[in-house]
């Protein structure tokens, strides 16, 4: 499962709405699309005519180590940022080597009784504008 099409989503509406671009930002922190959900994020930011793989950053891959471990899609969306949200963000925003960041979690909106249906299950992401200013 990739929540990108959420994250993709959420990002566009997000730059539409505000008047902002991907230049805007310092760096852009998603979740844990993992690599195979970041390379679909690129290409449907890049539907919309939108670039952000120099500004984009992804929580998963960042912890994991692609090389040696398994990890295909990547972990916990949830378990991952709130990781590196707490360490690695919140110490270069202190140490304002960071100072306008956007943070994006994903993840589903899971529902036994619809996966005993079939159902598909809907992906969500949750996007923060981080300033220092």
């Amino acid at each position: 499962m990739t929540f990108s099409p959420a994250a993709a989503d959420t990002l566009i509406k997000f730059f539409k709405d505000t008047k902002t671009g991907p230049e805007d930002y310092d760096i852009i922190f998603t979740g844990d699309l993992g690599r195979v959900g970041t390379l679909a994020l690129y290409e449907l930011c890049l539907k919309e005519d939108i670039d952000i793989r120099c500004r984009h950053s992804d929580c998963g891959t960042m912890i994991f180590d692609l090389e040696s471990q398994d990890v295909h899609a990547g972990g916990s969306g949830c378990g991952c940022s709130a990781s590196v949200l707490c360490s690695y963000i919140m110490h270069r925003l202190e140490e304002g080597k960071l100072n306008n960041i956007l943070f994006m979690s994903t993840g589903a909106l899971m529902s036994p009784t619809s996966s005993y249906q079939g159902e598909s299950i809907p992906s969500i992401a949750h996007l923060l504008n981080i300033r220092t200013d």
